[in-house]
């Protein structure tokens, strides 16, 4: 069974990141994709939708770096479903992207492009997609 997706789109906001017990870090930030189509009337439309992004560890760490509001990025993961209950005692859903590969897609002067699974940058600047490459394996090209 698969439980793969894969997004390009725009931060919303700056990552937002958390350290819980242990040092473990968690990062949570949106990001928006579209989808461009003509309507009936032959006018160009957008639609947007909304992901949320969940990081956990090194990676979170680096894209609380590396990630800010605006900018454009490749997010390959799997969708995750949680029920939690809010302050009213409300139980509530969430469905989110738990994030294994986070790559820049805008060239930044002080960093590194690709990373994710805990690994370092390849410490070369790239604007190509990420699915330009041959092999699955999660490490930056």
């Amino acid at each position: 069974m698969i439980n793969k997706v894969i997004l390009i789109g725009n931060l919303g906001k700056d990552p937002e990141i958390r350290h819980l017990e242990g040092s473990t870090s968690v990062a949570r930030f949106p990001v928006a994709t579209n989808e461009n189509f003509r309507d009936r009337d032959g006018n160009w439309q957008t639609k947007t939708e909304w992901h949320d992004i969940v990081a956990w560890r090194h990676l979170a760490e680096r894209a609380e770096r590396s990630l800010k509001k605006g900018s454009l990025v490749y997010i390959e993961g799997k969708l995750q479903h949680r029920k939690w209950t809010d302050n009213q005692n409300q139980e509530r859903y969430t469905t989110e992207v738990v994030a294994n590969v986070i790559r820049p897609l805008e060239k930044r002067e002080d960093s590194a492009t690709g990373y994710g699974s805990g690994q370092q940058g390849s410490g070369t600047n790239h604007e190509a997609p990420a699915n330009d490459h041959d092999d699955d394996s999660g490490t930056p090209f």
